[in-house]
């Protein structure tokens, strides 16, 4: 854990250094879909740097200058699979972004789905020295926060503060500067799988390129997707991806537990593949322009054609009708969105102030869905897409797409992390494990 706390800090230094040459590249990696972003930093604000421990800013002095996504290849459940092909696909992609941008990148920051995060709620507090806080009491306050065993295999991905109490003050988004005698702090952390992280940089590295950071795609998503009242007041954001479904929970501007869900939009492809007995490929396109989970009596008429090249005459012209193809696909949908109410659940979701639901990611686009998503989850749901940033083109500004915004509002304004502070390293393992909504709950 010593060894990760150093590699974060190495990162966030690499970060500054790449802001300071002004370019930085952001690398979504998805079982669908491999995104590359070229971000540029101008003006003043180049360093990107927000000088307090509060949440992330809307965007900073950055632009898009180039821009490719590429089929991904060899990745399931988020994570990777096969080596050489990922490494492929994501030199394809950077290539294309960095010929568009007309400029050579060495650094990117990148995000993925998968490697099975586990949110944790911490808590930390110690006696301020001289009556105003310091950064020195602050990252006294983070490392009395007692750091759970996570278990053999796994790796902190994000350590936030999310909440500083100072005397009998809560609440606090900043504590430093202010005057009190006993500081607090509740931490989120999450883990992850840490044969996902390493074979993610491994990949990238293979690349001839330096990792400037690292996020899970369920933050990233939330950040782009979640509009400001939705993050302060309480909302969760899922990230319906091509091999899981991602889930993050945010209030107070941060987020307080995340999940992941095995199950994604392949998985739809993948039934309607078995079911109409054609290839993957021509059931993404059937499931792209004909997709859906409300079946009305229209549908038992609209015929759709499959279509094929297996040179069987009869097999090549069968066609079904759009009810047939709802029946495929409305029972897969409806057990990603059942796995997902069973993760709001364990989180506790429904004692926040507001339970609004975002649903983004490129499986959220079915039809039908947000009605079917507010019959399942029992709350209110709405459609999210990304925030508009500078320079990005139109074909990167869908639900898709979350990710890769997020990444770009991370790379320009990180919040604060644990690494961030000059920790003693002798702070591990300790005791306490809760559930991170419910420790939010107790302890807010």
């Amino acid at each position: 854990m010593t060894d990760l706390y150093q590699s974060q800090r190495a990162m966030r230094n690499m970060r500054r250094a790449a802001m300071q040459r002004g370019v930085i590249a952001i690398l979504d990696i998805g079982t669908f879909k491999i995104a590359c972003l070229v971000l540029r930093f101008d003006g003043p604000g180049r360093l990107g740097e927000q000088d307090s421990v509060g949440p992330m800013a809307g965007q900073s002095s950055f632009r898009v200058i180039g821009a490719a996504t590429t089929r991904s290849r060899g990745v399931r459940f988020g994570e990777i699979d096969a080596m050489p092909e990922t490494e492929r696909a994501v030199r394809t992609a950077v290539q294309a972004a960095q010929k568009m941008a007309n400029v050579r990148v060495d650094h990117v920051i990148a995000c993925f789905a998968g490697a099975r995060p586990r949110s944790y709620g911490l808590v930390g507090e110690c006696q301020v020295q001289d009556r105003v806080v310091s950064e020195q009491d602050v990252a006294r306050a983070l490392s009395a926060c007692d750091v759970p065993d996570i278990g053999e295999g796994r790796e902190v991905l994000h350590a936030h503060p999310v909440n500083f109490a100072l005397d009998y003050r809560t609440g606090l988004g900043d504590p430093r500067g202010q005057v009190g005698a006993r500081l607090a702090c509740d931490m989120h952390m999450l883990s992850v799988d840490a044969a996902a992280v390493q074979t993610l940089l491994l990949c990238i590295n293979r690349c001839d390129l330096e990792v400037a950071g690292i996020a899970s795609s369920a933050y990233v998503g939330g950040i782009a997707s979640l509009v400001e009242d939705e993050q302060e007041l309480g909302a969760a954001c899922i990230d319906m991806g091509g091999g899981s479904t991602g889930l993050s929970v945010f209030i107070k501007k941060h987020m307080i537990y995340a999940e992941s869900v095995r199950i994604g939009g392949d998985h739809v492809t993948s039934d309607i593949s078995k079911g109409l007995q054609v290839p993957l490929s021509t059931a993404e396109r059937i499931k792209t322009r004909h997709g859906g989970v409300h079946a009305t009596g229209m549908d038992d008429r609209e015929m759709i054609e499959i279509g094929g090249d297996s040179g069987d005459w009869d097999k090549d012209r069968r066609s079904v009708s759009r009810a047939e193809l709802i029946g495929i696909m409305r029972p897969r949908v409806e057990e990603i969105l059942e796995e997902v109410r069973a993760q709001l659940d364990a989180a506790g979701f429904d004692s926040l102030p507001s339970q609004q639901i975002v649903l983004t990611g490129g499986g959220s686009q079915i039809p039908g869905l947000d009605g079917l998503a507010a019959k399942i989850l029992g709350q209110r749901v709405r459609l999210g897409r990304p925030l508009r940033v500078q320079g990005l083109p139109q074909a990167a500004t869908g639900p898709a797409f979350s990710g890769a915004v997020g990444l770009c509002l991370f790379a320009a304004h990180p919040q604060d992390e644990w690494w961030d502070f000059d920790i003693p390293a002798d702070r591990y393992p300790a005791r306490s494990l809760k559930r991170a909504v419910k420790w939010f709950k107790d302890n807010w």
